[in-house]
């Protein structure tokens, strides 16, 4: 049990994305990449992710992503995720020769960089002790497309103390959501700041 939380641990702070189909990344411009496969003028800052009306825990996703600087606002800026259903599993559907993951959503950031997203609390595979989790992709204006570490959840089990205690240390502790309730559904706030040109620049 100690030897499957310490690689539970290495996963979390090491792995980015290990969602299906949004997780090649290189030096250039991926264009079979998921978040090219809905064009920018349909995206607004709020989206609804398929299925969430007839979800149990309902979640408000929400959030301000900021350039490099931490600062200012971003606008225009592309979010987006794919996550597994509440059992945990990716629900895989096909478009022509293209295999994609059906709970998926896109936001493009307002002028005052917000976004929000309406989704539902993923499960975790329990199977693999993979967590429950979110898995973004993040596109500024002009600049390639990167991976940004996974959302997870606070009231995970799978998160022990020594996970939470190394991801303060060495990784981004504000990845792990905080759940309330208002108006009769989970919200969670997640802001942003865009990675820096120079760090791009060594994907």
């Amino acid at each position: 049990m100690k030897n499957l939380k310490t690689l539970f641990c290495i996963i979390c702070f090491h792995s980015v994305l290990i969602g299906v189909s949004a997780q090649e990344q290189n030096s250039n411009l991926d264009f079979n990449s998921p978040i090219y496969d809905r064009a920018e003028d349909q995206m607004s800052h709020t989206d609804t992710i398929p299925d969430y009306r007839s979800k149990t825990n309902k979640l408000k996703l929400t959030g301000i992503i900021y350039q490099s600087d931490g600062v200012t606002p971003a606008k225009d800026v592309i979010l987006f995720i794919e996550q597994p259903d509440e059992d945990g599993d990716f629900d895989l559907r096909n478009t022509g020769d293209r295999r994609y993951v059906f709970h998926r959503s896109w936001v493009k950031t307002d002028a005052d960089g917000r976004y929000t997203l309406y989704t539902f609390v993923p499960g975790g595979d329990r199977r693999y002790n993979q967590p429950q989790q979110i898995f973004p992709l993040i596109k500024a204006p002009s600049k390639q497309e990167y991976a940004v570490e996974s959302f997870l959840f606070d009231e995970d089990p799978l998160l022990t103390k020594s996970c939470r205690k190394r991801m303060v240390k060495k990784g981004d502790p504000t990845r792990i959501l905080k759940l309330k309730t208002e108006d009769g559904i989970l919200v969670a706030e997640r802001n942003i700041t865009l990675k820096a040109n120079e760090t791009l620049a060594n994907l």
